[in-house]
């Protein structure tokens, strides 16, 4: 299950819609470990194409790197469809390739209504997963 935070929903569906109709993707970023996205970081998609995208291979670099002077993983890797559901294509599943990930699909083929959906890639197989959006995310309890 992905747990996330109303407020990085909402960044993610925000980028989806100010890039349509060209597909928009990033990441979100959380302390190596912990299944806990936190850190929002849009990202160019060097293809500018309805029905494609990628990572712009500088930016992702300088990204990662980032991450890991930071001590962070890719929690949450995100782009969207802009003409049909928010499930993954072939092409998405053959280029998933962070296990941990959850990869997240925001459809914008709908003006009125937004398709958030999550999914486990793990060589080549695609397991939806249910999505917990919450306020914010508990203080981890001490014993």
């Amino acid at each position: 299950m992905l747990t996330i935070e109303r407020a990085i929903v909402d960044q993610i569906v925000a980028h989806a819609r100010a890039d349509h109709p060209d597909e928009a993707c990033g990441v979100v970023a959380g302390a190596a470990g912990s299944d806990r996205p936190t850190r929002f970081i849009p990202m160019a998609n060097a293809e500018r194409s309805p029905t494609f995208y990628r990572f712009d291979s500088m930016e992702q670099f300088k990204v990662w790197r980032e991450m890991d002077d930071r001590d962070e993983e890719p929690v949450v890797i995100y782009h969207s469809h802009t003409a049909t559901e928010a499930y993954p294509s072939r092409t998405d599943i053959s280029y998933a390739s962070e296990p941990g990930a959850h990869y997240v699909l925001v459809s914008t083929r709908d003006d009125d209504e937004t398709e958030f959906r999550s999914y486990r890639i793990v060589d080549g197989k695609v397991d939806e997963e249910e999505v917990r959006v919450v306020e914010s995310y508990e203080p981890d309890s001490v014993d």
